[in-house]
């Protein structure tokens, strides 16, 4: 066991595993592996002829995955971004051929307990945020470089924070005087502008979100992901996505409408052709955790489940 991976709930595995309906020579994918719950579900599940291909760009839950794949002949597992999921399938050999992917998208305990990576701002740390630390701009940097108005902009539009300006003006008035590089630093800055009131969310909460999902191309990563996903699954595979804002979640939601529905455009047609009829189905509603889940895992209580099924 990797350290991190005993504090890790997998959240709604149980309607993840009903819903992927997995078949025992299957082949799926896990696009978010993270310390591999969802992952070691869908095995149990899995005959001998069954392939898991199990994806991640954290190095730390990638050396978990690679760890199970040593155990596990069934396992492929595989450095990169779900955002490249078409690629990953191809080079696999799987292109057209997944009876299943499931996401479990935001980020996972580890990442948020352990401080040197700077997602939480509840343990003091290094200003990081990125789901890779050897790529890519950091927290610090972008929060020390970047212009008042882009700051102001991405809090705004990722954190939906009504206070964005004003957050944005005492960074950069701030980093003035002093670089901002710890995480404690920048949550104090946030309260001292906006006070907390009563036992409500941390005023920093929103904009350390906005600034998580902008380091980290998070919206841009699942928008590329839903635009090639279907190239990769197979006629009757199936797609599980938990997502744990409504940014997320709207994505999903309106990619799964759309694609369920005849082109409105030829919807009137007294025939309407194939190419316009839906591609996907959808099973069942959104799906939430119940309260025991919640319960038992508080991080769980913002989760939104929403499951596709490839027709054509």
């Amino acid at each position: 066991m990797t350290a991190g991976e005993d504090q890790h709930v997998s959240v709604l595995k149980n309607a993840v595993l009903e819903q992927l309906a997995i078949r025992a020579d299957g082949t799926y994918i896990d696009g978010t592996f993270g310390r591999g719950g969802h992952s070691k579900a869908i095995l149990d599940q899995l005959g001998s002829g069954g392939r898991l291909l199990v994806v991640d760009r954290d190095p730390l839950a990638l050396q978990a995955a690679a760890g199970l794949a040593e155990l596990d002949c069934r396992v492929t597992a595989v450095a990169g971004s779900f955002g490249e999921i078409d690629a990953i399938a191809a080079a696999q050999g799987v292109l057209g051929k997944v009876d299943g992917i499931v996401l479990d998208l935001g980020v996972s305990s580890p990442q948020l307990d352990d401080a040197e990576r700077g997602f939480s701002f509840m343990h003091d740390g290094p200003l990081d945020m990125r789901m890779d630390p050897t790529s890519g701009v950091s927290a610090e940097e972008w929060i020390n470089d970047a212009a008042e108005r882009d700051m102001a902009g991405v809090i705004a539009r990722y954190g939906e924070e009504r206070d964005a300006r004003r957050i944005a003006r005492a960074i950069c008035d701030a980093r003035k005087q002093q670089r901002i590089c710890r995480t404690r630093q920048l949550a104090d800055l946030i309260e001292a502008v906006k006070p907390r009131r009563g036992k409500g969310k941390h005023p920093a909460t929103k904009t350390f979100q906005a600034v998580r999902i902008h380091i980290n191309n998070e919206l841009g990563e699942l928008q590329s992901f839903l635009d090639k996903v279907l190239t990769v699954l197979k006629v009757d595979g199936r797609l599980c996505v938990i997502s744990f804002h409504s940014l997320e979640d709207r994505l999903v939601k309106r990619f799964l409408r759309d694609r369920s529905r005849v082109d409105p455009a030829l919807a009137r047609m007294p025939v309407v052709p194939d190419s316009a009829l839906p591609v996907m189905a959808l099973p069942a509603a959104a799906m939430r955790p119940d309260a025991d889940e919640i319960a038992a895992n508080p991080r769980s209580r913002s989760a939104v489940l929403r499951v596709g099924v490839r027709q054509r």
